[in-house]
């Protein structure tokens, strides 16, 4: 079905039935309940809190260390998908690298894929920061990956400066 024929479908329910599709909806889907939650009470901090737990999981699991970038970086899109505020999202992305580079800290060299990810989610949030004028907010933090990533191998240090340098001189 269509956006379109949805919405044609959803305009023939009275306010009752709608209610009741979307308490349904909320009941039995994860992610609808988070959205609605967020959607009807928005507080960055808390779901960012949320959020952060699960990017430290995916690189940082319970059991053993097997990392798992695909959901970490799933993590920061279904975040962006909250549509949160510029900062809350840049934070989450700057934490996804920062993790990633205390990985390698703690279990050492991983391969060039694993850096190439976290590089351009560093690349994106540096792009971010840029766009919203947020230098001032991210600098320091921005920097600290740097320092984390100093003894990295696969050329992540320097791209990890290069872009550090590029954004804030």
């Amino acid at each position: 079905m269509s956006k379109r024929d949805l919405k044609k479908e959803l305009t023939n329910f009275d306010k009752k039935k709608l209610i009741g599709l979307i308490s349904e909806l909320y009941d039995k889907n994860k992610s609808v309940k988070e959205y609605l939650d967020y959607y009807l009470k928005p507080d960055d901090s808390e779901i960012l809190k949320v959020y952060k737990v699960k990017v430290r999981e995916a690189l940082f699991p319970k059991r053993g260390i097997r990392y798992n970038l695909g959901s970490g970086k799933k993590t920061i899109s279904d975040f962006r998908k909250l549509s949160p505020s510029p900062e809350s999202l840049i934070d989450l992305m700057l934490y996804y690298v920062e993790c990633g580079a205390e990985f390698t800290v703690n279990f050492g060299d991983i391969n060039e894929k694993y850096y190439i990810s976290l590089a351009r989610v560093y690349r994106d949030s540096l792009e971010l920061i840029d766009i919203n004028n947020l230098h001032k907010s991210f600098k320091d933090k921005a920097h600290n990956i740097v320092h984390l990533s100093e003894n990295i191998g696969w050329g992540f240090y320097d791209a990890v400066l290069g872009l550090y340098l590029e954004t804030f001189g």
